[in-house]
């Protein structure tokens, strides 16, 4: 695998990459956040092992900025912060992983075969002229690339996993944001809305409200 490690301490970016090409792996190495997403978008990688805390743009907000630009790579989480929240703040900006420091390296290189199977084993969705390719976080309608952020992507993939079947809100904040019902939130409402225009004029019609139950999608959508 074409690995990026992107930390700022130099003893510890020699020492993953020697690792990593030890087992096998193609490991390349940034500084910070700047250069790891030049480095990002010029060249293909399978995964990037991610530290948090860097000088200048941190790790939670290249991932954030990566993300909103469509650039699904694979992310673990390499941190001194092993807080609960902040496990919980990376898994929901779209990293695939999180690991504290200090860890084995034995641990992380399981995490990485972890992440990729799981990349991989992860079936096309197809619904009519769209296409979900969970694996890679990608989206197609009739071909066309639909840019999503991750939690529009969470949200339209388990609509279409429900196969035309209506969702309800309590189920929706379950799967996607990982909390209770809470009747008072229009977190849902405001991401399909989002959702909607991500598809522009047949947003509606691909995504439908079913009034007193929820959304569902519906493929059987006009060209």
């Amino acid at each position: 695998m074409h690995i990026l490690i992107v930390d700022d301490d130099p003893r510890l970016r020699s020492t993953l990459a020697k690792g990593l090409a030890h087992v096998g792996h193609d490991a390349h190495v940034a500084a910070d956040a700047d250069e790891a997403e030049s480095a990002i978008r010029a060249n293909h990688f399978d995964l990037v092992l991610l530290d948090v805390m860097m000088p200048g743009r941190d790790g939670w907000q290249l991932l954030e900025d990566l993300r909103a630009s469509g650039i699904d790579v694979p992310v673990i989480f390499l941190t001194a912060r092993d807080a609960v929240d902040e496990r919980v703040r990376g898994l929901s900006a779209g990293a695939d992983d999180y690991l504290a420091k200090p860890f084995a390296f034995e641990e992380l290189a399981a995490r990485i075969d972890a992440v990729a199977r799981r990349r991989a084993s992860l079936p096309v969705i197809e619904r009519g002229p769209l296409r979900l390719d969970p694996g890679r976080r990608h989206c197609e309608l009739d071909g066309r690339r639909i840019e999503l952020s991750p939690r529009e992507y969470d949200l339209l993939l388990a609509l279409a996993r429900a196969d035309g079947a209506p969702v309800d809100r309590k189920h929706l904040l379950s799967e996607v944001w990982g909390i209770d019902f809470e009747p008072e939130t229009n977190t849902v409402e405001v991401h399909i809305g989002r959702l909607r225009k991500r598809f522009g004029p047949r947003g509606k019609q691909l995504i439908r409200t079913e009034v007193g139950v929820g959304y569902r999608l519906d493929p059987q959508i006009a060209p």
